[in-house]
């Protein structure tokens, strides 16, 4: 039995951003703001939680053999030593 060929981290990253941006942003920006969503980028599958490790735990509870991405919601990356988000109070 043969290992399915996994994306390189590159690879994973440029579609779990696509998908983020496409189909999820608008549904989550709003309401969860600093919060963590684990994207499986197989399915579109995601989930949202407080923090890193609770967002990776519910999308592997959900999709065991998910090619997982993280993002932060309303910030560019998932931790920073200063600086500002990018989201703004309307």
């Amino acid at each position: 039995m043969t290992t399915p060929t996994r994306r390189t981290a590159e690879e994973t990253g440029r579609l779990g951003d696509e998908i983020y941006e496409r189909d999820i942003r608008h549904l989550v920006e709003a309401e969860h703001h600093g919060e963590f969503v684990a994207v499986d980028v197989d399915s579109g599958d995601y989930v949202i939680a407080d923090s890193v490790l609770a967002a990776a735990e519910r999308l592997r509870a959900r999709r065991p053999d998910a090619d997982g991405w993280l993002v932060r919601v309303g910030h560019p990356t998932l931790r920073t030593f200063g600086g500002s988000s990018l989201w703004r109070a309307r």
